[in-house]
């Protein structure tokens, strides 16, 4: 059902892309100018239209790979619901991204992304490694996530929207600070798994073998790309940070290039073959070549398709790594021939739609001169030879016999490689689709001229794929001369590397963490300091750097404030013979002294709702605090009162930052009271809300979200509660 309804809507899709590009805009937030704002071009039609073709073969595939798995797992059969909602959930979220037109939405739908891939690789579980993985993506493109809307922000207050078409059409005028524009990139570079956020992807091969697939090849770390493409007229100008994105490019080829050289397990040798992969797709980008959407394309239905291949082995050998296995061309025919053209594709060999991505690549290169020309060659020649190595060490060497792999475990690979196969016969059929794409990421106004075709000549472009064949070929006729030195130098510089940083940051974040849990919660004071003291701390440094005149008023006090001021007299002098108490019961007294004279300001200052709210939850709290008191051992108290009368100095000093700042920060926010209050105005858009209760209006309206972010958090802890109960009874 699921991949009917994915096939479904790529049918609507390419229907629709037939009437050309639109825009659906429904408002959101009209008094902030907010609306939610989607596009159909020809960018979002072709990564929607790779999402969900891809997404529907990996959802058939994972009908028949995942029951074997979960009995290999010990859970029960119906977790395969789980999983296939997970995967369909995935593929909406990612078809969101790609159609959204504007900065806030593109975070939350690559939120959206990183929440259900951090499910999707932890879905084991059981499986420490899998949570280990699932943790590092989370944390890895969570707070890259993060920095991106910080850019988001930085642009929309720049530009008074985040409206993507109105973003761009000011920035052409006003170009975007470089500070957003890297903060922007930083975001799209963790998602796609661009050096030096990649080693998040190798880990996360700990899923299972249907969600390597679908994230890895078409999916989430073709977003991160994705978003640099949408986001390019913000790029173009800022020619530093396109100079960086492609040094990272290049960077993230040759590591990503050099590490499936040398890695064993399938899975890995594919995952730094995406980190390779995407960083040919950066350059790109950085170049500003209109190839760029279509090298990501090309490479889906490939890495898709190998993935597939290496699930399917697993799941009929039982092993994981090169080393494990070989000669299964004789037992597996029918997959090893369907897996072939992926690998052709994925090597750019020709008669294969990879063959063009290659071709695009070359082109932008040989525009930039020998430099660049030169490491495209030795890129494209790593790729032939780490891509033969896994092919050979899968289906080559001496005959090994294997059970036949499950039909529904061979169909989807011979699906992709079909397509690989069309697209290399018939690349006329790119054409328009490649230039509709190339168009909506290019600078407005720019129409795309890509050609696809093949040219029997000594064009620059055929020279270079020529080459890198003859190195790609030579490098794995000799790979057991040099794999062992290679493989020596990469695990010396992996001890330095940054998932070394991430690990020592992790461990050094896990130290400080414990050492403020152990300072707060020693006891009740300090655990009160810790938070007023920040508290404090940062009030008295936004009256600091605030600039405002006549900061401190002093009001003038007439007659008909003198019950008001009799009641606050009262209630400080309340507060103030709290610090004196001999005894608890006292003490909880004093307190509601405080709040009951509290509650008499609001009913002097014409606020009885407010008044009579007070009194009821100072009454139903001193009657509380009595109770609990009364049930508490004697001996408890006394010795509770007797440390609380000997104050540490470390207490005065945080009562007195947390008394300073709110002292300060009261006079000054009542020394500038405007005449257009807020109060006045939240009753006016109260009614603007259909509501005629200003409370009612303010809950669900005004800060709805934050309500329902409440909601969530208490029936999230309802729900946590209720698990360990179940899982007590159990015990």
């Amino acid at each position: 059902v699921g991949a009917a309804c994915a096939v479904a809507a790529l049918v609507a899709l390419c229907w629709e892309l037939t009437l050309g590009p639109a825009r659906l805009v429904v408002p959101w937030a009209p008094t902030w100018g907010l609306s939610l704002e989607f596009t159909r071009d020809g960018l979002s039609g072709l990564y929607a239209a790779m999402a969900l073709s891809v997404g529907a073969v990996v959802v058939l595939y994972s009908r028949a790979y995942m029951p074997h798995h979960l009995e290999e797992e010990g859970r029960p059969a119906r977790d395969e619901v789980r999983f296939q909602v997970l995967l369909l959930s995935f593929m909406a979220a990612m078809v969101l991204l790609v159609t959204v037109d504007d900065l806030l939405l593109l975070f939350v739908a690559l939120d959206l992304t990183t929440i259900v891939s951090y499910l999707l690789i932890g879905f084991d579980r059981e499986d420490p490694e899998s949570r280990a993985a699932a943790l590092l993506s989370l944390v890895l493109t969570g707070a890259t996530s993060v920095v991106f809307f910080a850019g988001a922000m930085a642009l929309g207050l720049q530009y008074d929207t985040f409206s993507l078409p109105l973003v761009f059409e000011r920035a052409a005028n006003d170009p975007a600070p470089t500070g957003a524009l890297v903060c922007l990139a930083v975001g799209a570079l963790g998602k796609s798994a661009q050096v030096p956020f990649h080693f998040w992807l190798p880990r996360a091969m700990a899923a299972p073998t249907p969600v390597s697939s679908y994230l890895h090849s078409a999916a989430m770390v073709a977003a991160g790309v994705f978003l640099l493409q949408r986001l390019y007229p913000l790029f173009a100008p800022a020619v530093a940070v396109r100079d960086g994105l492609l040094a990272i490019g290049f960077l993230s080829m040759t590591v990503g290039s050099l590490m499936a050289l040398v890695a064993d397990p399938f899975k890995r040798v594919l995952a730094y073959s995406t980190i390779a992969q995407y960083g040919y797709a950066l350059v790109l980008v950085a170049l500003g070549s209109e190839g760029a959407p279509l090298y990501v394309a090309a490479h889906a239905p490939c890495k898709a398709a190998l993935f597939l291949t290496v699930g399917a082995i697993t799941q009929v050998t039982g092993k994981k790594k090169l080393s494990e296995v070989g000669g299964l061309r004789h037992s597996l025919p029918v997959l090893a021939g369907a897996s072939a053209v992926a690998a052709a594709g994925l090597a750019a060999l020709p008669l294969t739609v990879g063959f063009f991505k290659d071709e695009v690549f070359f082109h932008a290169l040989v525009e930039r001169g020998p430099a660049f020309m030169a490491a495209g060659l030795v890129g494209a020649g790593l790729t032939l030879a780490y891509t033969l190595r896994l092919w050979w060490g899968l289906f080559g060497g001496p005959r090994q016999d294997v059970p036949a792999a499950p039909r529904l475990l061979v169909v989807p690979v011979g699906v992709l490689a079909a397509s690989v196969l069309v697209g290399g016969f018939l690349p006329g059929l790119l054409v328009a689709p490649a230039r509709a794409a190339a168009s909506a990421s290019m600078v407005r106004g720019e129409a795309s001229s890509l050609a696809l075709a093949y040219h029997l000549d000594a064009r620059a472009e055929n020279l270079l794929a020529v080459g890198a064949w003859a190195l790609g070929a030579v490098l794995f006729a000799t790979r057991l001369a040099w794999t062992p030195r290679l493989t020596r130098v990469l695990e010396g510089t992996s001890k330095v590397g940054p998932a070394q940083g991430y690990r020592v940051l992790l461990h050094q974040l896990d130290r400080l963490s414990t050492w403020l849990h152990e300072k707060e919660v020693r006891d009740l004071r300090d655990r009160v300091a810790s938070v007023l003291v920040p508290t404090g701390l940062l009030g008295m440094t936004v009256l600091w750097v605030t600039p405002l005149r006549d900061r401190f008023v002093p009001g003038s006090v007439g007659w008909a404030d003198v019950t008001l001021v009799m009641a606050l007299a009262f209630a400080s002098a309340a507060a103030l013979a709290t610090l004196r108490a001999r005894n608890h019961l006292v003490l909880v007294l004093l307190i509601s002294c405080v709040g009951f004279s509290l509650a008499m300001v609001f009913a002097f200052a014409a606020a009885p709702d407010v008044a009579l709210t007070s009194v009821l939850v100072e009454t139903t709290f001193t009657l509380l605090f009595a109770g609990l008191l009364a049930l508490l051992p004697d001996r408890r108290l006394v010795r509770a009162q007797a440390e609380a009368q000997k104050p540490r100095g470390r207490d005065r000093i945080s009562a007195g930052i947390a008394g300073v700042s709110g002292f300060l920060l009261s006079w000054s926010a009542l020394s500038h009271l405007q005449a257009d209050r807020v109060g006045t105005q939240t009753v006016k858009l109260a009614e603007a809300a259909h509501s005629p209760n200003v409370v009612a209006a303010v809950l669900t309206d005004f800060r709805g979200l934050d309500t329902v972010g409440e909601m969530s958090v208490v029936l999230a802890a309802l729900l946590g509660v209720t698990s360990l109960l179940k899982l007590k009874g159990k015990g």
